[in-house]
């Protein structure tokens, strides 16, 4: 079942004020539910963009984060299919984390000019 903030971000009505982590992980979650991997990357993707230029800050949005996000929340999707979203959450904790990915990326490349355009992989270990 898609949430309401699903519904309002498709839509692109969403108040990006109240738009945090924990929100940005319940869409992706109902989006890779409701689509191919493929389809609710590229409208996370654009959807995030659009909030980003909405709010005057189009260069806060950043392609790098975007999809290792979406990825990571997928693989773990796929490998322990979960009730819901509560129950995913629950399961996944470490996903509500915004910083998880300092596992996988330094923070220069992360946050980089290049990682706002493109999608960079992590760098080995």
């Amino acid at each position: 079942m898609t949430s309401p903030i699903t519904h309002a971000f498709e839509a692109h009505e969403i108040d990006n004020t109240n738009f945090g982590h924990g929100e940005h992980v319940r869409v992706a979650f109902d989006l890779l539910n409701k689509y191919d991997f493929i389809d609710a990357a590229a409208i996370y993707a654009k959807g995030i963009r659009a909030l980003a230029t909405k709010a005057g800050a189009p260069d806060k949005f950043n392609l790098t984060i975007t999809y290792a996000f979406m990825s990571l929340i997928a693989e773990r999707m796929s490998r322990a299919p979960a009730d819901g979203f509560d129950s995913f959450a629950a399961d996944n904790s470490d996903v509500m984390v915004k910083t998880i990915l300092n596992r996988w990326y330094d923070d220069d490349r992360l946050h980089s000019d290049t990682a706002r355009g493109i999608f960079l992989l992590p760098t080995a270990a």
